[in-house]
């Protein structure tokens, strides 16, 4: 079980757009296993990725 806890709130963090490098610090993980075992969440979170920089581009482009 505390495993389980473990991998949903690593995942969390990943979908809430924590950045990957904090997460591994976070979980005691390399970036490297972050990407190996969490590759799933980062990948679901493109998606707010993707509204960041839209709202970023949208904001540079305004006078």
């Amino acid at each position: 079980m505390p495993y389980s806890l473990r991998h949903a709130g690593v995942s969390l963090w990943l979908e809430s757009g924590v950045s990957p490098a904090e997460v591994a610090r976070r979980a005691g993980h390399s970036i490297a296993v972050l990407f190996r075992f969490y590759a799933k969440a980062i990948h679901r979170s493109q998606d707010q990725a993707n509204w960041q920089i839209e709202q970023a581009l949208a904001s540079a482009h305004r006078p």
